[in-house]
Formats: structure tokens, sequence, C-alpha cells
């Protein structure tokens, strides 16, 4: 890993995650009387999981409002849910405020245009191999996963061995 990318990590106290496309592939599915359907990546929600046992806060910041973010913040105990953000920079800011953090202790992972903003302000950025070009074009890692195949997963492994945490889960966890 190169110094400059492990120096961003080891401040990294809160770690905030864009949904659609990130977490999941970007599908939306409806079903014949209009319900929803997403499908996220179970490997990415133990990812999270590793990282709320090493005492990083996390945070879901998204555009979309739905039902299934807030089941899936709940199921993941996240510690923040931003929903119908169309300034992320700001909500961002507010969530770093709300946790007494600076910006550069705070990571974001995203993959669309209206992510942008926010990450080029966070101490952090990541991104899907999935992600449109301006993403992959400005971002500090882009993993080798697609949004919703693992690539918050690598993310969060990367984060936590460069701050010498465990990426296995003690048992009984």
């Amino acid at each position: 890993m190169k110094e400059e990318l492990k120096e961003k990590l080891i401040n990294i106290k809160l770690m905030v995650f864009d949904i659609d496309g990130t977490l999941t592939d970007g599908s939306i599915y409806y079903g014949h009387q209009g319900e929803m359907f997403k499908r996220f990546g179970a490997k990415d929600g133990m990812g999270i999981t590793l990282l709320r046992k090493s005492e990083i806060k996390t945070a879901f910041l998204t555009s979309e409002e739905s039902e299934i973010n807030i089941k899936r913040a709940n199921k993941l105990k996240v510690n923040a849910l931003v929903q119908g953000s169309h300034n992320k920079s700001e909500d961002l800011k507010s969530l770093c405020k709300s946790f007494n953090l600076k910006l550069f202790e705070c990571g974001f992972v995203g993959d669309d245009i209206n992510d942008l903003h926010a990450m080029s302000i966070a101490g952090f950025s990541a991104a899907p191999s999935s992600s449109s070009n301006p993403i992959l074009e400005n971002v500090d890692f882009v993993s080798k996963y697609k949004g919703g195949k693992g690539a918050v997963r690598e993310i969060i492994e990367m984060l936590l061995l460069s701050q010498n945490k465990s990426i296995i889960l003690q048992e009984n966890w």
C-alpha cells in the first residue's frame, strides 16, 4: 500500500457509505404492486460489522429515501443514516460534527456523480470498480470489485489492516 494512502487511512474514525451502487449493485427492482427491492452483499455487511467491532463509526448517506435503507441500517447497527440528501458535502460535514470529528477523520465510499463533492472533502475516498468515470478518476482508491459484490468489504479490510486492527471476528460476536 502506498504511504500516502496509509497516512489517510490511519486517521479514519468514521466511514460513510452511499447505498445504491456501493452497498448494492445499483439495480432497483419493482414488484407488480410497486414494492421496491434491492440486493445487498452479505460480505459487505459483515465488513460493516467489523468496523463497528473495531470502534470505527459508520453511516449511510444517500439521496434516495426508502424503508429498505432503514431496515439495512438497523440490521447492521450503523451509527447514522441520512436519506434524501441533495447536498452530500453539507450532510457529510454535519455527520462529522455530530461525532465531533474533523473531515480528515472521515472516509467516504460512493459510486456516482452526486457523491463527488462529498468525496472531495473527505479524508479518504474510495469507490467500487463499477463507478462512473468522474468518480474513478478522482478517488484515493478503486476497489477491484463492483458495487454490492465485495467492494465495500475490500475497502473496509484495507482500512482495518492499515490501523493494525483485526479482520477476524471473535467467537460469540
